[in-house]
């Protein structure tokens, strides 16, 4: 077994599920890249069909891929209208939304200053900020 499998392996239980064949294919997709990687969970299950030919049910890719989020593997970000992209990236810092392609874009976050933020109900504090920038094509 390689490195790289461990580690899955490593994360999967982790993640509280069983290394499966198609788990072990997700984390594969997922985690073997050198740049952030943007999905949502049908473009994923595309993905792993496509191109790496391997049939996969969506409550298995659904399952994993919301596991890996509450791990902290992954980070969600909804776009609203009950879309949801995951991001590989899971540091702190702000996206583009091509409302045309459905492509999100990393914006770093030095590129983006927040003036004013509203204070916070009662016992509460605030965690972090993201921000999604909509964006479409010039007329």
């Amino acid at each position: 077994m390689s490195n790289i499998e461990a580690n899955y392996i490593a994360k999967l239980r982790n993640s509280g599920l069983r290394p499966t064949k198609q788990r072990i294919k997700i984390c594969e997709v997922l985690f073997n890249r050198e740049k952030t990687f943007h999905f949502s969970i049908s473009e994923l299950i595309k993905i792993i069909q496509s191109q790496h030919n391997q049939k996969i049910s969506l409550a298995t890719v659904y399952n994993t891929v919301h596991a890996f989020r509450k791990k902290g593997y992954l980070k969600e970000i909804s776009i609203g209208n009950d879309i949801s992209y995951f991001d590989t990236n899971t540091s702190s810092h702000h996206h583009f939304y091509d409302e045309y392609t459905r492509e999100l874009i990393d914006i770093d976050s030095q590129e983006v200053e927040i003036k004013k933020t509203p204070t916070p109900p009662a016992g509460k504090k605030i965690k972090d900020i993201e921000v999604t920038f909509k964006i479409s094509k010039k007329f």
